[in-house]
């Protein structure tokens, strides 16, 4: 499609959902009267998907040198996925690389009942359109998608997050139109929200992503808890900046400014001297491991629930902020450590490909809290209320990953050209790969598979696994086989995907059960050592 049709239909899709927010905004120079659903129904309500549309062609119209406007995609209803890019020429993928700057990915709403950051990152967008943090500009480009779960975001319910205090109107619902948990798609693909955002990731390949979300569980004291990427399998070097230095940074500057507690995500479980801090899932299906994965710094917020939803919006965005100031100050060498990610080799090496969390070597600090109940207005249903209580308690952390199981990184992995769902994921996912020009003779390692065993149902799957062991054989491969050569940037994601023991991979979701049948007895993609 020629740029210019491109840009008509971008133009076209905001137009359209444009009418909702023009009585309260007058176009240019208005920004300083522009307010988004919450802040205007005084946090009653959080925004829907036409106001968040509304809103950003507000924005763009007043400062249309600064905010270029895109689309990343469509939901499974037909809405178009909105995307803001600011400090690049245009919101094409060629000029914002071309500007050499640190990318930065903003993304809200993947659960349509956690609101904050759909709600924050409309107020960021604004607050760069009237100059603020003008500085970050120059060393970053920013891509900001508020609305990620659209159609989830539409079917709004004032009982769709259990006992979170508001909007008490109502919030969108945790999954997408498909009953999907989009934070549980990264790695399957069947939605094509998870297929827009997998190649947002190919075309602008940013460095940093951030992923909005609120907490569901335990009481505690923390305003907002964040995760870096917990798998075993991300490069060390992403997780050592993130928990030694850029992490605790954020956290100590909003301790100093505002008072306000942050840590990393958790939930309390156990009783007595069982009770401990635990994190939750490293399989790359959630967003920030997935992020992880491909050699990229992700970072996941949860705001706390049981705050106000105006304090919430508040934590998520000064968290942002902090997050973003720090971006700014290291951009440089955040830029080398990815790139050095993506040439270094780990043929060879052993990864993990499955994982249980691990204690902390001593007990640590966590701060808890109490909440009050009170009735919705609204909907008469209980809500909890943060209470202005911490409680520093000393018990276990069980914050971070280690490897059950562990498997040798090969040189190449060969799939059969039959597996098509298998090279569609491939592919979707911008993993390299080259199809054989010609039938070829090889000695190879194949899975001779000992047992299977299929788990209970979950996003209409029965995830599979298999035991086995690898074996030398020699095999006849065909013209058209595809060759996946793990001498490339995404070596850590197609090791995860190929691998017939993976926790979660293309095997795992059942992608490949055409192949196996019934008793199946090797495993149909082999690889080769050297």
């Amino acid at each position: 499609m020629k740029i210019r049709a491109v840009i008509s239909a971008v133009a076209l899709v905001f137009l359209l959902h444009a009418p909702s927010l023009d009585a309260q905004s007058t176009g240019a120079g208005s920004l300083a009267d522009l307010k988004t659903r919450a802040e205007s129904s005084d946090f009653k309500e959080t925004s829907r998907y036409d106001d968040v549309m509304a809103f950003m062609t507000a924005v763009q119209k007043a400062a249309p040198k600064l905010v270029h406007l895109t689309t990343f995609g469509k939901t499974v209803e037909g809405r178009a996925l909105p995307l803001a890019v600011l400090g690049a020429p245009d919101a094409t993928p060629a000029a914002v690389k071309r500007t050499g700057k640190l990318r930065v990915y903003i993304q809200g709403n993947i659960h349509a009942g956690e609101v904050e950051g759909k709600e924050s990152a409309q107020m960021l967008l604004r607050d760069l359109a009237q100059g603020k943090h003008s500085d970050w500009l120059q060393s970053m480009v920013l891509l900001i998608g508020p609305i990620y779960n659209a159609d989830g975001n539409e079917k709004m319910a004032p009982n769709n997050r259990g006992r979170q205090n508001g909007p008490i109107v109502g919030q969108g619902q945790r999954p997408n139109a498909q009953s999907y948990d989009l934070n549980r798609d990264h790695m399957k693909l069947e939605s094509p929200e998870a297929r827009a955002f997998v190649q947002l990731m190919n075309d602008y390949d940013p460095q940093v992503a951030m992923d909005l979300h609120t907490t569901n569980g335990s009481v505690h004291g923390y305003y907002l808890t964040y995760a870096p990427p917990l798998n075993p399998a991300t490069d060390p070097a992403i997780i050592d900046l993130l928990r030694k230095d850029w992490l605790p940074a954020v956290t100590k500057a909003i301790k100093t400014k505002y008072d306000w507690d942050f840590y990393y995500y958790g939930n309390i479980e156990g009783r007595g001297e069982e009770r401990a801090w635990r994190s939750f899932d490293s399989r790359p299906r959630f967003n920030n491991n997935y992020i992880g994965l491909r050699n990229r710094v992700a970072i996941l917020s949860e705001a706390y629930a049981y705050a106000t939803f105006e304090d919430r919006i508040k934590a998520t965005s000064r968290f942002i902020d902090e997050t973003l100031t720090y971006a700014n100050a290291h951009a440089a060498s955040i830029k080398k450590l990815t790139a050095d990610a993506d040439r270094r080799s780990v043929i060879g090496s052993k990864l993990a490909l499955r994982a249980e969390l691990e204690r902390a070597p001593e007990p640590v600090e966590i701060i808890l809290g109490e909440v009050t109940e009170e009735k919705n207005p609204i909907s008469g249903n209980t809500m909890n209320r943060r209470a202005d209580v911490r409680k520093p308690e000393r018990m276990p952390e069980y914050g971070t990953f280690k490897a059950t199981e562990t498997e040798r990184v090969p040189s190449a992995y060969y799939v059969p050209p039959g597996l098509t769902n298998a090279i569609d994921r491939l592919r979707a996912h911008g993993i390299m790969m080259t199809p054989l020009k010609a039938a070829q003779a090889m000695q190879v390692e194949e899975f001779r598979i000992e047992g299977t065993e299929l788990a209970r149902e979950f996003q209409g799957h029965k995830e599979r696994s298999i035991t086995g062991a690898w074996t030398a054989a020699e095999r006849q491969l065909p013209a058209g086989t595809i060759r996946i050569d793990l001498k490339q940037p995404l070596a850590r994601l197609a090791f995860y995907l190929l691998e017939p023991r993976s926790d979660d991979g293309l095997l795992d979701w059942n992608l490949l059960d055409d192949a196996l049948g019934a008793d199946p007895k090797v495993y149909p993609i082999v690889r080769t050592r050297n």
